[in-house]
């Protein structure tokens, strides 16, 4: 499997899971498209946190440091709002959405 964006081809893991982050806003709406997922400013400001967090540590956080880290920018934020947003597992189909790798262990680190 792969993703086409801006006429480029980015290859994926089996799981659909870009090898290589890509950091276009273009990636995100393509892949969300794959995923079902109609973005919102809270999808844009969870992808952007996950984005964040994979810039300075190379890595996404798992949920429980996730929703920690998003209750800080959000207060409201807690395991619903999250799993509203990525039904899947916001710990794993948010790195996905967000055109990153897949996050190591189980939901990252």
């Amino acid at each position: 499997m792969s993703y086409t964006i801006h006429g480029v081809e980015h290859e994926t893991d089996d799981q659909g899971y870009l090898l290589e982050p890509v950091f276009d806003d273009e990636a995100v709406r393509v892949i969300a498209a794959v995923e079902g997922i109609e973005l919102t400013d809270a999808h844009w400001e969870v992808v952007n946190y996950l984005r964040n967090q994979y810039r300075e540590h190379g890595h996404t956080p798992n949920f429980r440091a996730m929703l920690k880290g998003m209750a800080e920018i959000r207060p409201e934020v807690d395991s619903k709002y999250l799993y509203d947003l990525f039904p899947v597992g916001p710990a794993k189909q948010g790195p996905k959405v967000a055109a990153l790798p897949q996050p190591l262990g189980k939901g990252g680190y």
